[in-house]
């Protein structure tokens, strides 16, 4: 016991795991199952602040909350601490709104097979943005020691690794074997944005398909953000009550949101808009042509809506929701 040789991460820790202070402010939590409907732009005013810790649902190109996003863009908020979880095209806007300062980082910058993003890049090689480095599932574990409540969980992962090195995980001993492994500290976000298939007024939601850590980010964040493809009465919640991954009691906010994921794919609905998503590449290329790219797409348009209808509006979707379904 008490091995001299423990190595700890050089990364910097920018939350804090500690369990307590963090029941203290869930037992404070208002969890009255009340009508939680709001608009994008008042749930972004009133839920995110500069300077909080930003997690947001989905996997890789599947699930982006893209209207949120795009809202903190918009109102420019600055300074965020930014979760790069299986992060594509979030941490592509996000690079693109210059919105966050530090960020722990396990999957960024890449677009999987459409390529890299050469402004999210540009944003990390800045020097402007601290980075502490994660595998995927320790970051996912990160959420889930939140989520129950724990300041860390031990594994095995990153042990060895230069990964290991640039993280903020420790080594420690187990008590009952004395095996080295590694503790993963636990993440409480400030505020998560989740894109779902279906929720009630109340928020609680459901996903269909890969869900990945959405319902142990949910109950670590200090508030929630939901937009949904569709609004169901509380009656259908309730019929078939195991389909709820995110209660409503972990929710502050809920925007019924159609074509919400967009660019992105959502599965059942629609398919990812490679066209759209290429053209942001071709864009990111030269930094002038990305802010008139950005100002084109974002900036002027009003809402989420309007983005869509610059994009093709519901001839383009309808193709979208063709190719999700293999016609």
């Amino acid at each position: 016991m008490g091995d001299s040789k423990l190595n700890k991460g050089i990364g910097e820790l920018f939350m804090s795991p500690n369990a307590d202070d963090m029941r203290g402010f869930f037992r404070e939590k208002k969890k009255q199952m009340k009508n939680k409907l709001t608009t994008v732009s008042d749930a972004v005013d009133t839920y995110i602040n500069d300077n909080d810790y930003l997690a947001i649902g989905g996997f890789g190109g599947v699930r982006i909350p893209t209207a949120l996003i795009h809202e903190i863009i918009r109102k420019e908020k600055k300074n965020l601490g930014f979760a790069g979880h299986v992060s594509t095209h979030d941490c592509q806007l996000l690079s693109a709104g210059k919105s966050f300062n530090r960020c722990d980082a396990a999957y960024i910058v890449g677009l999987e097979a459409r390529g890299l993003s050469k402004n999210s890049r540009r944003m990390f090689e800045s020097g402007n943005v601290k980075v502490t480095e994660w595998s995927n599932g320790a970051l996912s574990w990160r959420f889930k020691a939140a989520a129950m409540g724990l300041p860390y969980l031990p594994s095995r992962v990153m042990l060895g690794t230069d990964t290991f090195k640039h993280s903020a995980a420790m080594e420690v001993e187990c008590p009952f074997t004395n095996q080295k492994l590694a503790a993963l500290p636990a993440l409480y976000p400030d505020v998560a944005i989740i894109h779902v298939h279906r929720a009630d007024i109340y928020g609680n939601c459901q996903i269909d398909g890969i869900l990945v850590a959405d319902d142990d980010i949910a109950k670590a964040s200090k508030r929630v953000i939901i937009t949904t493809e569709k609004i169901i009465s509380n009656e259908e919640i309730r019929r078939e009550p195991s389909k709820t991954v995110i209660p409503y009691w972990c929710v502050d906010a809920v925007i019924e949101m159609p074509y919400g994921s967009y660019p992105g794919n959502m599965p059942g609905e629609y398919f990812s808009d490679e066209e759209h998503l290429r053209d942001w590449l071709v864009a990111e290329k030269d930094e002038m042509q990305l802010e008139e790219f950005i100002g084109h797409h974002i900036l002027s348009s009003k809402d989420f809506y309007e983005y869509l209808e610059k994009n093709g509006g519901m001839n383009k979707m309808r193709k979208l929701m063709q190719a999700e379904h293999l016609y």
